[in-house]
Protein backbone atom coordinates (compact mmCIF):
# COMPACT_ATOMS: atom_id res chain seq x y z
CA UNK A 1 0.00 0.00 0.00
CA UNK A 2 0.73 3.60 -1.06
CA UNK A 3 1.53 5.94 2.45
CA UNK A 4 -0.08 8.45 0.81
CA UNK A 5 0.60 11.17 4.14
CA UNK A 6 4.48 10.17 3.40
CA UNK A 7 4.84 10.96 0.15
CA UNK A 8 1.70 14.00 0.43
CA UNK A 9 5.29 15.60 1.88
CA UNK A 10 6.81 15.76 -1.26
CA UNK A 11 4.22 18.48 -2.49
CA UNK A 12 6.13 21.61 -2.68
CA UNK A 13 6.57 24.32 -5.69
CA UNK A 14 7.55 23.29 -8.86
CA UNK A 15 8.09 23.37 -12.45
CA UNK A 16 5.76 21.03 -14.82
CA UNK A 17 8.67 20.93 -17.15
CA UNK A 18 7.44 21.61 -20.58
CA UNK A 19 10.35 23.37 -21.60
CA UNK A 20 13.67 23.69 -19.68
CA UNK A 21 14.92 26.18 -19.19
CA UNK A 22 10.92 27.04 -17.72
CA UNK A 23 9.41 29.91 -18.70
CA UNK A 24 10.17 32.00 -15.26
CA UNK A 25 13.68 32.23 -17.11
CA UNK A 26 12.88 33.59 -20.65
CA UNK A 27 14.02 37.13 -21.15
CA UNK A 28 13.01 40.21 -22.99
CA UNK A 29 16.66 40.98 -23.95
CA UNK A 30 15.99 37.54 -26.23
CA UNK A 31 14.61 39.64 -29.02
CA UNK A 32 13.39 39.36 -32.51
CA UNK A 33 16.67 39.99 -34.51
CA UNK A 34 17.71 36.47 -31.71
CA UNK A 35 14.57 34.75 -32.88
CA UNK A 36 15.32 35.36 -36.47
CA UNK A 37 19.07 34.49 -36.24
CA UNK A 38 17.48 30.97 -34.70
CA UNK A 39 15.71 30.15 -37.15
CA UNK A 40 18.52 30.89 -39.53
CA UNK A 41 20.66 28.34 -37.38
CA UNK A 42 17.78 25.77 -37.52
CA UNK A 43 16.99 26.01 -40.78
CA UNK A 44 21.06 24.31 -41.41
CA UNK A 45 19.57 21.18 -39.77
CA UNK A 46 17.09 20.53 -42.82
CA UNK A 47 15.93 17.58 -41.84
CA UNK A 48 14.72 18.90 -38.64
CA UNK A 49 10.73 18.18 -38.64
CA UNK A 50 8.61 21.20 -37.80
CA UNK A 51 5.90 21.17 -35.23
CA UNK A 52 3.30 24.22 -35.52
CA UNK A 53 1.48 25.46 -32.86
CA UNK A 54 -1.33 27.93 -33.96
CA UNK A 55 -3.25 29.82 -30.47
CA UNK A 56 -6.43 30.81 -30.99
CA UNK A 57 -7.11 32.86 -27.47
CA UNK A 58 -10.65 33.28 -27.48
CA UNK A 59 -13.11 32.06 -25.04
CA UNK A 60 -17.21 33.07 -24.18
CA UNK A 61 -16.60 33.15 -20.47
CA UNK A 62 -14.43 32.26 -17.94
CA UNK A 63 -13.35 28.53 -16.48
CA UNK A 64 -12.06 29.04 -13.07
CA UNK A 65 -9.42 26.24 -13.44
CA UNK A 66 -8.16 27.34 -16.71
CA UNK A 67 -4.12 28.61 -16.39
CA UNK A 68 -4.02 29.37 -20.13
CA UNK A 69 -3.82 32.99 -21.58
CA UNK A 70 -7.75 33.71 -23.22
CA UNK A 71 -9.30 36.73 -24.30
CA UNK A 72 -13.41 36.86 -22.98
CA UNK A 73 -15.47 37.82 -25.86
CA UNK A 74 -18.71 38.03 -27.68
CA UNK A 75 -17.30 40.04 -30.60
CA UNK A 76 -17.32 38.52 -34.10
CA UNK A 77 -15.35 41.22 -34.98
CA UNK A 78 -12.51 40.60 -32.63
CA UNK A 79 -12.30 37.41 -33.73
CA UNK A 80 -12.05 38.18 -37.72
CA UNK A 81 -10.07 41.14 -37.01
CA UNK A 82 -6.99 38.15 -35.09
CA UNK A 83 -7.75 36.45 -38.30
CA UNK A 84 -6.05 39.22 -40.32
CA UNK A 85 -3.33 39.16 -37.98
CA UNK A 86 -2.34 35.02 -38.35
CA UNK A 87 -2.62 35.86 -42.06
CA UNK A 88 0.00 38.88 -41.28
CA UNK A 89 2.16 36.32 -38.78
CA UNK A 90 2.11 33.85 -41.29
CA UNK A 91 3.45 35.65 -44.37
CA UNK A 92 5.92 36.66 -41.65
CA UNK A 93 7.35 33.65 -40.95
CA UNK A 94 7.71 32.68 -44.54
CA UNK A 95 10.18 35.40 -45.24
CA UNK A 96 11.98 34.61 -42.33
CA UNK A 97 12.60 30.46 -42.48
CA UNK A 98 11.94 27.90 -44.56
CA UNK A 99 8.64 26.90 -44.79
CA UNK A 100 9.27 23.82 -47.17
CA UNK A 101 10.68 21.54 -44.47
CA UNK A 102 8.54 19.01 -43.64
CA UNK A 103 5.31 19.75 -40.57
CA UNK A 104 5.05 16.08 -38.44
CA UNK A 105 2.37 18.09 -36.17
CA UNK A 106 -0.05 20.55 -36.59
CA UNK A 107 -2.15 21.97 -33.05
CA UNK A 108 -4.87 24.31 -32.42
CA UNK A 109 -4.66 25.52 -28.75
CA UNK A 110 -6.57 28.02 -27.21
CA UNK A 111 -8.80 29.74 -25.25
CA UNK A 112 -11.42 27.47 -27.52
CA UNK A 113 -10.07 26.96 -31.20
CA UNK A 114 -13.60 25.88 -31.95
CA UNK A 115 -15.19 29.12 -30.70
CA UNK A 116 -14.14 30.13 -34.57
CA UNK A 117 -16.97 29.18 -37.06
CA UNK A 118 -16.46 26.77 -39.53
CA UNK A 119 -15.81 29.28 -42.00
CA UNK A 120 -13.27 30.86 -39.74
CA UNK A 121 -11.62 27.46 -38.99
CA UNK A 122 -11.37 26.98 -42.57
CA UNK A 123 -9.04 30.71 -43.25
CA UNK A 124 -6.69 29.65 -40.82
CA UNK A 125 -5.98 25.86 -42.04
CA UNK A 126 -5.78 27.55 -45.81
CA UNK A 127 -3.36 30.12 -44.57
CA UNK A 128 -1.15 27.46 -42.85
CA UNK A 129 -0.80 25.21 -45.81
CA UNK A 130 -0.37 27.88 -47.80
CA UNK A 131 2.66 28.62 -45.84
CA UNK A 132 3.50 25.15 -45.00
CA UNK A 133 3.00 23.04 -47.94
CA UNK A 134 5.19 19.74 -46.97
CA UNK A 135 2.99 17.85 -44.34
CA UNK A 136 4.19 13.80 -43.95
CA UNK A 137 1.63 11.59 -44.56
CA UNK A 138 1.35 10.52 -41.08
CA UNK A 139 1.56 13.76 -39.74
CA UNK A 140 -0.24 14.24 -36.18
CA UNK A 141 -2.93 17.02 -36.50
CA UNK A 142 -4.88 18.15 -33.94
CA UNK A 143 -7.53 20.51 -32.42
CA UNK A 144 -8.77 21.31 -28.76
CA UNK A 145 -12.24 21.57 -28.62
CA UNK A 146 -14.73 22.55 -25.67
CA UNK A 147 -17.89 20.35 -26.17
CA UNK A 148 -19.93 23.42 -25.50
CA UNK A 149 -18.83 25.13 -28.92
CA UNK A 150 -18.83 22.15 -31.68
CA UNK A 151 -20.91 21.60 -34.64
CA UNK A 152 -20.44 19.27 -37.11
CA UNK A 153 -20.25 21.84 -39.75
CA UNK A 154 -16.81 22.37 -37.57
CA UNK A 155 -15.70 18.82 -37.89
CA UNK A 156 -16.42 18.51 -41.38
CA UNK A 157 -14.29 21.34 -42.14
CA UNK A 158 -12.03 19.72 -39.45
CA UNK A 159 -11.96 16.58 -41.47
CA UNK A 160 -11.00 18.35 -44.68
CA UNK A 161 -8.18 20.24 -43.20
CA UNK A 162 -6.80 16.75 -42.40
CA UNK A 163 -7.04 17.12 -38.75
CA UNK A 164 -6.41 13.09 -37.62
CA UNK A 165 -7.37 13.91 -33.61
CA UNK A 166 -9.54 15.85 -31.24
CA UNK A 167 -8.86 16.70 -27.76
CA UNK A 168 -11.96 17.58 -25.76
CA UNK A 169 -12.20 19.27 -22.18
CA UNK A 170 -14.14 17.21 -19.56
CA UNK A 171 -12.46 18.06 -16.91
CA UNK A 172 -15.11 16.31 -14.25
CA UNK A 173 -18.99 15.51 -14.58
CA UNK A 174 -20.32 16.24 -11.40
CA UNK A 175 -22.58 19.22 -10.71
CA UNK A 176 -21.13 20.69 -7.51
CA UNK A 177 -17.78 20.55 -8.94
CA UNK A 178 -18.91 22.35 -12.49
CA UNK A 179 -20.51 24.95 -10.51
CA UNK A 180 -17.18 25.47 -8.45
CA UNK A 181 -15.23 26.47 -11.43
CA UNK A 182 -17.84 27.60 -13.48
CA UNK A 183 -18.01 25.07 -16.52
CA UNK A 184 -21.19 23.34 -17.00
CA UNK A 185 -21.26 20.19 -19.57
CA UNK A 186 -23.56 17.01 -19.58
CA UNK A 187 -22.67 13.53 -19.98
CA UNK A 188 -25.64 14.26 -22.82
CA UNK A 189 -23.90 16.82 -24.47
CA UNK A 190 -20.09 14.55 -24.58
CA UNK A 191 -22.31 11.77 -26.12
CA UNK A 192 -23.20 14.17 -29.00
CA UNK A 193 -20.02 15.39 -29.46
CA UNK A 194 -18.10 12.06 -29.57
CA UNK A 195 -20.44 11.25 -32.24
CA UNK A 196 -19.83 13.99 -34.49
CA UNK A 197 -16.25 12.99 -34.14
CA UNK A 198 -16.63 9.28 -34.65
CA UNK A 199 -19.20 9.91 -37.56
CA UNK A 200 -16.72 12.02 -39.29
CA UNK A 201 -14.00 9.05 -38.87
CA UNK A 202 -11.81 10.41 -36.42
CA UNK A 203 -9.86 7.58 -34.74
CA UNK A 204 -7.99 9.20 -31.82
CA UNK A 205 -10.44 11.16 -29.23
CA UNK A 206 -8.78 12.66 -26.45
CA UNK A 207 -10.66 13.28 -23.13
CA UNK A 208 -8.63 15.96 -20.68
CA UNK A 209 -9.88 15.20 -16.64
CA UNK A 210 -8.56 17.44 -14.27
CA UNK A 211 -8.12 16.04 -10.34
CA UNK A 212 -7.36 18.41 -7.28
CA UNK A 213 -10.71 20.81 -8.29
CA UNK A 214 -13.17 22.09 -5.38
CA UNK A 215 -15.08 19.94 -3.59
CA UNK A 216 -13.27 16.68 -5.78
CA UNK A 217 -13.18 13.71 -3.56
CA UNK A 218 -11.77 10.11 -4.36
CA UNK A 219 -15.34 8.67 -4.64
CA UNK A 220 -16.86 11.65 -6.88
CA UNK A 221 -13.87 11.60 -9.24
CA UNK A 222 -14.15 7.75 -9.62
CA UNK A 223 -17.66 8.83 -11.22
CA UNK A 224 -16.53 11.06 -13.56
CA UNK A 225 -13.67 8.23 -14.57
CA UNK A 226 -16.25 5.82 -15.26
CA UNK A 227 -18.81 7.70 -17.19
CA UNK A 228 -16.00 9.03 -19.13
CA UNK A 229 -14.54 5.91 -20.15
CA UNK A 230 -18.47 4.73 -21.08
CA UNK A 231 -18.10 7.33 -23.91
CA UNK A 232 -15.01 5.31 -25.37
CA UNK A 233 -12.41 7.88 -25.41
CA UNK A 234 -8.98 6.29 -27.38
CA UNK A 235 -6.84 8.51 -24.67
CA UNK A 236 -6.57 10.19 -21.40
CA UNK A 237 -4.85 13.34 -20.21
CA UNK A 238 -5.45 13.42 -16.42
CA UNK A 239 -3.94 16.44 -14.64
CA UNK A 240 -3.30 17.77 -11.57
CA UNK A 241 -4.79 20.84 -10.73
CA UNK A 242 -2.86 24.24 -10.80
CA UNK A 243 -3.91 26.59 -8.75
CA UNK A 244 -2.05 29.65 -9.60
CA UNK A 245 -4.26 33.01 -8.27
CA UNK A 246 -1.30 35.58 -8.15
CA UNK A 247 -0.56 34.49 -11.94
CA UNK A 248 -4.89 33.91 -13.02
CA UNK A 249 -6.78 36.41 -11.41
CA UNK A 250 -10.09 34.15 -12.13
CA UNK A 251 -8.34 31.38 -9.94
CA UNK A 252 -9.54 33.91 -6.99
CA UNK A 253 -13.02 33.15 -7.69
CA UNK A 254 -12.14 29.34 -6.01
CA UNK A 255 -12.31 28.85 -2.89
CA UNK A 256 -9.60 27.47 -1.60
CA UNK A 257 -10.62 25.60 1.28
CA UNK A 258 -12.31 23.55 -0.83
CA UNK A 259 -9.80 21.64 -2.53
CA UNK A 260 -8.71 18.32 -1.88
CA UNK A 261 -5.62 18.04 0.50
CA UNK A 262 -2.62 16.72 -1.53
CA UNK A 263 -3.28 12.87 0.16
CA UNK A 264 -6.67 13.19 -1.57
CA UNK A 265 -5.03 13.73 -4.66
CA UNK A 266 -2.44 10.70 -4.83
CA UNK A 267 -5.12 8.83 -3.90
CA UNK A 268 -7.18 9.88 -6.79
CA UNK A 269 -4.39 9.56 -8.75
CA UNK A 270 -3.52 6.00 -7.43
CA UNK A 271 -7.03 5.12 -8.36
CA UNK A 272 -7.42 6.95 -11.43
CA UNK A 273 -3.98 4.64 -12.37
CA UNK A 274 -5.76 1.25 -11.07
CA UNK A 275 -8.76 2.01 -12.83
CA UNK A 276 -8.10 3.02 -16.17
CA UNK A 277 -5.43 -0.32 -16.42
CA UNK A 278 -8.63 -2.32 -15.62
CA UNK A 279 -10.24 -0.48 -18.35
CA UNK A 280 -7.14 -1.06 -20.81
CA UNK A 281 -5.78 1.85 -20.76
CA UNK A 282 -1.37 2.36 -20.00
CA UNK A 283 0.00 5.56 -17.84
CA UNK A 284 1.71 7.28 -20.51
CA UNK A 285 4.42 9.73 -18.97
CA UNK A 286 3.27 11.59 -16.15
CA UNK A 287 -0.44 12.42 -16.68
CA UNK A 288 -1.43 10.92 -20.02
CA UNK A 289 -3.30 7.35 -20.40
CA UNK A 290 -3.73 5.24 -23.85
CA UNK A 291 -5.12 1.90 -25.04
CA UNK A 292 -2.26 -0.76 -25.25
CA UNK A 293 -2.20 -0.97 -28.69
CA UNK A 294 -1.88 3.11 -29.16
CA UNK A 295 1.21 4.49 -31.00
CA UNK A 296 1.67 6.58 -27.08
CA UNK A 297 1.85 3.29 -25.19
CA UNK A 298 4.47 1.11 -27.42
CA UNK A 299 7.03 3.80 -28.01
CA UNK A 300 6.35 4.47 -24.21
CA UNK A 301 7.24 0.53 -23.53
CA UNK A 302 10.04 1.73 -25.97
CA UNK A 303 11.27 4.68 -24.17
CA UNK A 304 10.72 6.83 -26.90
CA UNK A 305 8.65 9.35 -26.37
CA UNK A 306 9.02 13.01 -26.18
CA UNK A 307 7.30 15.78 -24.74
CA UNK A 308 6.40 19.36 -25.86
CA UNK A 309 4.43 22.20 -24.93
CA UNK A 310 1.43 19.94 -27.45
CA UNK A 311 2.08 17.09 -24.93
CA UNK A 312 3.37 13.71 -25.25
CA UNK A 313 4.44 12.72 -28.98
CA UNK A 314 5.59 9.49 -30.73
CA UNK A 315 7.20 12.13 -33.35
CA UNK A 316 10.60 12.84 -31.76
CA UNK A 317 12.22 16.23 -31.37
CA UNK A 318 10.77 18.85 -33.94
CA UNK A 319 11.08 22.34 -34.12
CA UNK A 320 8.03 24.64 -32.97
CA UNK A 321 6.75 27.02 -34.57
CA UNK A 322 4.33 29.13 -32.18
CA UNK A 323 1.44 31.35 -34.04
CA UNK A 324 -0.30 33.72 -32.61
CA UNK A 325 -0.88 36.03 -29.43
CA UNK A 326 0.97 34.51 -26.42
CA UNK A 327 2.83 31.31 -28.62
CA UNK A 328 5.98 30.04 -27.73
CA UNK A 329 8.20 28.58 -29.99
CA UNK A 330 11.09 25.79 -29.39
CA UNK A 331 14.29 25.16 -31.47
CA UNK A 332 17.28 23.33 -30.77
CA UNK A 333 19.02 25.81 -28.79
CA UNK A 334 16.17 28.87 -27.90
CA UNK A 335 12.62 29.35 -26.74
CA UNK A 336 10.44 32.05 -28.19
CA UNK A 337 7.60 33.75 -26.89
CA UNK A 338 5.32 36.18 -28.92
CA UNK A 339 3.05 39.13 -27.44
CA UNK A 340 0.95 38.15 -24.50
CA UNK A 341 -0.54 41.71 -25.39
CA UNK A 342 -2.92 41.71 -28.04
CA UNK A 343 -2.20 45.57 -28.66
CA UNK A 344 1.53 44.80 -28.57
CA UNK A 345 0.92 41.75 -30.99
CA UNK A 346 -0.37 43.99 -33.32
CA UNK A 347 1.58 46.92 -33.22
CA UNK A 348 4.27 44.53 -33.75
CA UNK A 349 2.96 43.29 -36.97
CA UNK A 350 1.87 46.33 -38.43
CA UNK A 351 5.18 47.13 -38.03
CA UNK A 352 6.63 44.52 -39.99
CA UNK A 353 7.97 42.41 -37.47
CA UNK A 354 7.79 39.32 -35.73
CA UNK A 355 5.68 39.14 -32.70
CA UNK A 356 8.64 38.40 -30.29
CA UNK A 357 8.21 39.58 -26.39
CA UNK A 358 10.70 37.28 -25.42
CA UNK A 359 12.61 34.17 -24.95
CA UNK A 360 16.20 32.64 -23.79
CA UNK A 361 18.85 31.04 -25.87
CA UNK A 362 20.58 27.72 -24.32
CA UNK A 363 23.87 27.25 -23.45
CA UNK A 364 25.58 23.88 -23.93
CA UNK A 365 24.67 23.33 -20.31
CA UNK A 366 21.41 24.09 -20.93
CA UNK A 367 20.92 21.75 -23.69
CA UNK A 368 22.17 19.10 -21.42
CA UNK A 369 20.05 19.36 -18.50
CA UNK A 370 16.98 19.70 -20.51
CA UNK A 371 18.14 16.25 -22.39
CA UNK A 372 18.24 14.78 -18.91
CA UNK A 373 15.04 16.47 -17.27
CA UNK A 374 12.92 15.94 -20.31
CA UNK A 375 14.12 12.09 -20.47
CA UNK A 376 13.02 11.70 -17.28
CA UNK A 377 9.75 13.47 -17.46
CA UNK A 378 9.00 11.75 -20.99
CA UNK A 379 9.93 8.09 -19.88
CA UNK A 380 10.11 8.12 -16.13
CA UNK A 381 13.65 6.52 -16.87
CA UNK A 382 17.14 7.61 -17.89
CA UNK A 383 20.03 5.59 -19.54
CA UNK A 384 23.71 6.88 -18.84
CA UNK A 385 25.04 6.28 -22.09
CA UNK A 386 21.96 7.69 -24.29
CA UNK A 387 23.15 11.27 -22.79
CA UNK A 388 26.88 10.42 -22.71
CA UNK A 389 26.95 9.67 -26.23
CA UNK A 390 24.84 12.65 -27.34
CA UNK A 391 27.37 14.87 -24.44
CA UNK A 392 30.55 13.33 -24.38
CA UNK A 393 30.60 13.26 -20.73
CA UNK A 394 30.66 10.75 -17.95
CA UNK A 395 27.51 11.18 -16.28
CA UNK A 396 28.24 9.43 -13.24
CA UNK A 397 30.98 11.83 -12.78
CA UNK A 398 29.18 15.26 -13.93
CA UNK A 399 25.90 14.69 -12.24
CA UNK A 400 28.02 13.04 -8.83
CA UNK A 401 26.45 15.75 -6.88
CA UNK A 402 22.65 15.30 -8.41
CA UNK A 403 22.92 11.65 -8.19
CA UNK A 404 23.62 11.64 -4.28
CA UNK A 405 20.43 13.91 -4.11
CA UNK A 406 18.54 10.97 -5.96
CA UNK A 407 19.32 9.19 -2.93
CA UNK A 408 16.34 10.65 -0.97
CA UNK A 409 14.07 8.88 -3.71
CA UNK A 410 15.86 5.25 -3.19
CA UNK A 411 15.38 5.57 -0.06
CA UNK A 412 11.80 5.97 0.35
CA UNK A 413 11.66 3.09 -2.18
CA UNK A 414 10.51 4.97 -5.83
CA UNK A 415 13.52 5.18 -7.53
CA UNK A 416 16.54 3.13 -8.72
CA UNK A 417 19.91 3.97 -9.70
CA UNK A 418 21.43 1.36 -11.54
CA UNK A 419 24.89 1.24 -13.61
CA UNK A 420 22.84 1.41 -16.79
CA UNK A 421 20.76 4.63 -15.02
CA UNK A 422 17.86 5.91 -13.21
CA UNK A 423 14.66 4.50 -13.01
CA UNK A 424 11.59 5.53 -11.58
CA UNK A 425 8.56 3.21 -10.58
CA UNK A 426 5.05 3.45 -10.48
CA UNK A 427 4.73 6.01 -7.71
CA UNK A 428 8.12 7.02 -8.93
CA UNK A 429 6.09 7.97 -11.90
CA UNK A 430 3.60 10.36 -9.57
CA UNK A 431 6.41 12.25 -8.24
CA UNK A 432 8.93 12.17 -11.71
CA UNK A 433 8.37 16.36 -11.30
CA UNK A 434 10.53 16.29 -7.96
CA UNK A 435 12.74 13.85 -9.08
CA UNK A 436 13.71 15.97 -12.39
CA UNK A 437 13.95 18.92 -10.28
CA UNK A 438 17.14 17.62 -8.67
CA UNK A 439 18.57 18.54 -12.44
CA UNK A 440 17.27 21.71 -12.66
CA UNK A 441 19.90 24.36 -12.50
CA UNK A 442 18.17 27.19 -11.94
CA UNK A 443 16.10 25.95 -9.06
CA UNK A 444 18.24 27.30 -6.74
CA UNK A 445 18.89 30.82 -7.38
CA UNK A 446 14.82 31.05 -6.31
CA UNK A 447 14.33 30.79 -2.48
CA UNK A 448 11.81 28.05 -2.16
CA UNK A 449 9.04 30.34 -0.43
CA UNK A 450 9.05 32.94 -3.62
CA UNK A 451 9.18 29.97 -6.26
CA UNK A 452 5.96 30.59 -8.41
CA UNK A 453 4.87 27.11 -9.43
CA UNK A 454 1.94 24.96 -8.68
CA UNK A 455 2.18 22.39 -6.28
CA UNK A 456 4.08 18.76 -7.11
CA UNK A 457 1.11 16.73 -5.42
Amino acid sequence: MIDFKKFANYSKAGPRYTSYPTAVEFRENFGVDDFENALNRNDKFSNLPLSIYVHLPFCKSACYFCACNVIYTNSEEKKERYLGYLKKELELIAKKMDTSRQVVQLHFGGGTPTYFNAKQLEIIIKAIYQTFPNFAKNAEISCEIDPRHFTREQMDVLKAGGFNRVSFGVQDFDGTVQKAINRFQSIELMQEVVKIARDAGIGSINFDLIYGLPYQSVSSFMDTLKKAVSLGADRFAVFNYAHVPWIKRTMGNIDEKTLPTPETKLEILKNTIAFLKDCGYEMIGMDHFAKSNDELTLASKNAELRRNFQGYTTRGFSQTIGIGLTSIGEGLDYYAQNFKDIKQYEAALDSGRLPIERGVALSDEDRLRKEVIMQLMNNAQLEFKKIEALFDIDFKTYFAKELKELQVFVDDGILEIKDSGIYANATGGMLIRNIAMVFDAYLDKIPEDQRRFSKTV
